[in-house]
């Protein structure tokens, strides 16, 4: 009976073994039927007083889990049903039809087990060993500082920290030629949140959503819980082939197509800002990582040439800080400010991450923001350059690897049978080397392809990877 456990848990000692012994009898370690100790031998063993022990038998007795019987003792009398109850069937559950899009949405997976990973090539990662952490650092003990001062004054501010939106607007309007106002940025919890609740806002079930082929999984899977539905329309070299689609939405990734990396021609953004003022039509453009250019000329946003406010352009803050820094934005048409404050504020009633953001206001209108910028262009530009050479002169005669100048990633074609390409990446895996698989990216079957990361990488480790992948690749071919 563990009497002691009890003792740090009450303040009284009879309170403790009244518990102590009404657990050992609930799990059976006192049995029905036994006979406890006298409350002399009780109080000796366990040094307290007769009195505190004959109070707890009879707390014990009134709960029915002992019977004291005069001249013969104290027995337990509370029997332990050993015996499992029968199972009652699953009421069935009726989720909504909401509910039940979202359950059928496969989970996104961690690694599945196998070797350790030695050389990761994924997207979505940046060099996190540059990030001026100083800096960030100071930035952000001044709010927690002030945190207790300030913890009330944004409670309800759904729209974002204020300060935070003025300084988006002018790194837009200097960097990217956007006119934005600060009264048309609404900050959320990462760009995934822009795209969900733009969809929600703008998508009736049934409705058609034009969605770039290849496109980001999550477009797709924000549209389809809406009960929309995704249409693909192939890419090419020259991004999106433009027609008169009969729909209210698209989503496109204009200054770098995601996966691929193909910039959407000047022809091409005229055709479907003509064709959304056509159609009234609202065009969602995502701008994920072309923050990062070191080669050809800078691109104007769609969001740039937008003169009918038919554009709500999308950015991020993950690329270009930390991937935890789960800071989005979207610079919005004057007619959906208003319902996207709204809905955002339905889901966060109290912004969750205002913080961070006032730490990220501060950060950019330190200065700090814009050179971390130039300075991970650099950076960048360099890894892209060997990264793209190693990759060509090692396993060009594997992958057909696609230029681009700008992003954090190279997209690749897989030049032989899909069986191979199966077996190729099941053999790195074994060794340690992973990849994003590109075809997840494909509404329609396509060819075998591959995005490799390299924005965190050293040149070491990018060896060791192509090594491995070589290696991997000679043991399934001979």
């Amino acid at each position: 009976m563990s009497f002691h456990k009890f003792l740090q848990e009450y303040r009284f000692t009879y309170l403790a073994l009244y518990h102590a012994i009404k657990e050992a009898i609930a799990t059976g370690a006192l049995h029905h039927g036994m006979k406890l100790p006298s409350s002399r031998e009780l109080a000796g063993l366990h040094q307290i007083s007769r009195g505190s022990v004959n109070q707890v038998y009879d707390m014990l007795v009134a709960d029915g889990y002992v019977v004291s019987e005069v001249g013969r003792g104290t027995f337990v009398t509370f029997q332990v049903n050993h015996e499992l109850p029968l199972e009652k069937a699953e009421t069935p559950l009726q989720l909504s039809n909401w509910g039940e899009r979202i359950c059928r949405m496969p989970l996104r997976k961690q690694i599945e087990e196998g070797s350790p990973i030695k050389v990761d090539f994924r997207i979505g990662r940046t060099d996190y060993h540059q990030f001026p952490f100083q800096e960030w650092n100071r930035f952000m003990y001044a709010e927690v500082r002030n945190f207790l001062a300030k913890q009330h004054e944004e409670a309800n501010v759904a729209q974002g920290h204020l300060p935070l939106r003025e300084a988006i607007a002018v790194h837009l309007r200097r960097t990217r030629g956007i006119p934005a106002k600060a009264d048309r940025i609404v900050v959320c919890n990462g760009s995934m949140q822009v795209i969900t609740l733009l969809a929600q806002l703008l998508v009736n079930p049934g409705d058609p959503v034009i969605v770039e082929e290849p496109s980001f999984t999550g477009i797709k899977k924000a549209i389809a819980s809406t009960g929309g539905v995704p249409s693909p329309v192939q890419v090419d070299k020259f991004g999106i082939q433009v027609h008169d689609w009969k729909s209210r939405l698209l989503f496109v990734t204009p200054s770098r197509h995601f996966p691929t990396g193909s910039i959407l021609s000047q022809d091409r953004r005229r055709q479907l800002l003509d064709w959304a003022s056509r159609q009234g039509s609202i065009i969602v453009e995502d701008d994920y990582d072309s923050e990062f250019r070191w080669g050809g000329r800078p691109v104007e946003p769609l969001k740039a040439l937008d003169q009918e406010d038919r554009v709500a352009y999308v950015g991020t803050f993950t690329k270009t800080t930390l991937p935890d820094l789960r800071i989005g934005y979207a610079v919005l048409p004057k007619c959906l400010v208003e319902p996207m404050i709204r809905a955002k504020q339905l889901f966060e009633p109290h912004p969750s991450n205002m913080m961070e953001q006032r730490a990220l206001a501060a950060f950019m209108k330190s200065g700090h923001y814009e050179r971390h910028i130039r300075r991970m262009n650099r950076v960048y530009g360099k890894k892209y350059a060997l990264y793209h050479q190693m990759l060509q002169e090692n396993m060009g005669s594997l992958f057909t690897f696609l230029q681009s100048d700008a992003g954090l990633h190279i997209y690749s074609v897989w030049k032989r049978t899909e069986d191979e390409y199966i077996r190729l990446r099941t053999a790195c895996r074994q060794k340690g080397v992973i990849w994003e698989d590109a075809t997840t990216y494909f509404m329609r079957p396509p060819a075998s392809a591959a995005c490799f990361g390299f924005s965190h990488l050293n040149e070491e480790e990018m060896k060791e990877g192509i090594r491995l992948v070589l290696e991997a690749w000679e043991s399934i071919s001979t």
